[in-house]
């Protein structure tokens, strides 16, 4: 009877003090912070979010970003050996000691920057994908550009104090929902520790995140720590079907970080909910190709279309499907051909692309003549 009150009263006090997180909310502590639902990029909380800063080592997100592109466009490959060369080696600050012409593969080199925040592990992932650095950077720079996104100029691809190298919450924050689209990624920032080198001289990795051993659902991303940016943090954390993006620049001590964005997620898992109205895959619309085969294809959700709202809000929302005119073969699977948006209010809250659910040919002469010959021929 004793410990099922005790229990209970654990259970009030956790119950009291995620309302409590969530009435009081305050980041004045901090240079700038922002809270983001991670499918629809719903800004939930911010302050000062479009304010540049230094990132320090939440920059290997975009590092990580361009590994994982590399990796999907099958440019490199999970197994694949890099090389180190001498000014990989010689980076300072966190690192895994890589030695000038020791190999290592991709994924071993992901597993140092996602969990020990590796410099030279990053240095010698960009120098592999395109000669230098520097190549690298103006690659990641077009991207961050790409984006849209606006506040963001990497210097480096460690975040090593460089001057003009800044970012803001929004921009990382974006930038981490590009990078959570893969979904492996997070079985590498989700660990807590793994080693390197087991078999010759084990090299022990331990997560600088500690989120994820303390935050339930709690699965990444990158801290970061200069005597210029202080402790920041970008963390993501998922609970059923909603996952959340936070994001901390400028707090004080590594303690103050962790407890701002506990105290962030808290308030989007207590006062938000994600609302789906169409799950991936599922048609929204027919539309026919000029000149295809076949003639007529399905217009499916290349992902769920949802939206987040707050609790008991029950709000009324419309769709609007939009598809691009004439289209043209041939097309790819799973291409582009369209959106739908989602209206609150006759204000667009969330947007799904719209894909080809299968592969579209450019039809022969004599296929376009009978298919116009027949459509002559019942016409009359």
């Amino acid at each position: 009877m004793k410990k099922l009150l005790c229990l209970s009263c654990f259970i009030m006090f956790f119950c009291l003090h995620s309302q409590s997180s969530a009435a009081e909310l305050n980041l004045e502590d901090v240079k700038s912070g922002i809270l983001v639902d991670a499918d629809t990029g719903m800004v939930l909380f911010e302050r000062s979010s479009k304010e540049q800063l230094p990132p320090a080592s939440m920059t290997k997100i975009g590092t990580l970003l361009l590994i994982m592109e590399e990796i999907e466009n099958g440019r490199l490959t999970w197994e694949e050996e890099v090389t180190t060369s001498s000014f990989a080696a010689g980076m300072g600050g966190s690192q895994i000691y890589l030695k000038q012409g020791e190999k290592m593969t991709v994924k071993e080199l992901v597993k140092a920057i996602s969990i020990a925040s590796a410099n030279d592990a990053s240095v010698a992932m960009a120098e592999h994908i395109s000669g230098t650095e520097e190549a690298f950077l103006k690659q990641l720079n077009n991207r961050v550009s790409e984006l849209g996104l606006k506040d963001t100029q990497f210097k480096n691809v460690t975040g090593l104090p460089e001057e003009g190298h800044v970012s803001s919450a929004y921009d990382m924050a974006m930038l981490a929902r590009e990078l959570l689209e893969y979904e492996e990624i997070t079985d590498f920032t989700g660990t807590y520790d793994d080693y390197l080198r087991q078999e010759t001289d084990p090299f022990w990795l331990v997560n600088t995140n500690k989120l994820i051993k303390s935050y339930p659902g709690a699965d990444g991303l990158k801290t970061g720590y200069t005597s210029e940016a202080k402790y920041c943090l970008t963390a993501t954390a998922k609970r059923g079907d909603m996952r959340l993006i936070t994001v901390i620049f400028g707090a004080q001590s590594s303690q103050e970080r962790n407890q701002l964005t506990a105290e962030m997620l808290n308030y989007g898992f207590t006062n938000y909910v994600t609302k789906t109205f169409n799950k991936q895959g599922e048609k929204l619309a027919e539309v026919i190709v000029n000149k295809g085969t076949p003639e007529k294809i399905e217009a499916v959700l290349e992902n769920s279309l949802q939206v987040v709202e707050k609790k008991n809000e029950n709000a009324t929302y419309n769709r609007k499907v939009v598809m691009q005119k004439n289209l043209k073969a041939p097309l790819k699977q799973s291409e582009i051909i369209g959106y739908v948006k989602v209206l609150k209010d006759d204000a667009e809250v969330s947007r799904g692309l719209l894909v080809s659910k299968q592969p579209v040919e450019r039809s022969s002469w004599s296929a376009l003549f009978m298919r116009t010959w027949k459509k002559s021929f019942f016409a009359n």
